[in-house]
């Protein structure tokens, strides 16, 4: 079985376009390959799913999960802070400042809401399992 793709909500998808292409672009990736007049911000993770942003498809309010924490590996302690700082300064807000992490063994991770409040988180040295 493979993972092909995650899909977020939004209600604004501009605002999360310029939120995942900051805190992405921070992590080395490149900007939505969807284009500007798309419904969806589309990003393309090397040897991973696809990670969709877009408006809930049966027309209410996109809402984020309860619970639900999507993670991202970051090839450096620096790589995280970065990514946090895009984040915050693209509407972001704070789960989890950028340090070590000792629920994950030490790793240096940190976590963010994206705008329409999904939680992320992004670690430098997880091991899972």
């Amino acid at each position: 079985m493979q993972l092909v793709s995650i899909r977020v909500g939004s209600n604004d998808v501009g605002r999360s376009r310029a939120f995942y292409d900051a805190t992405f672009g921070a992590l080395g990736l490149a900007p939505s390959a969807a284009p500007a007049e798309s419904p969806v911000a589309l990003y393309a993770i090397p040897g991973g799913p696809r990670f969709i942003v877009g408006p809930a498809r049966d027309g209410h309010p996109a809402t984020h999960a309860n619970g639900g924490t999507i993670l991202f590996a970051a090839d450096s302690d620096e790589q995280v802070s970065a990514w946090h700082a895009a984040g915050l300064a693209h509407g972001g807000t704070c789960e989890g400042q950028p340090e070590p992490k000792p629920q994950a063994r030490g790793a240096f991770g940190a976590y963010l809401r994206d705008p329409d409040g999904n939680k992320l988180g992004v670690f430098h040295g997880l091991r899972m399992g």
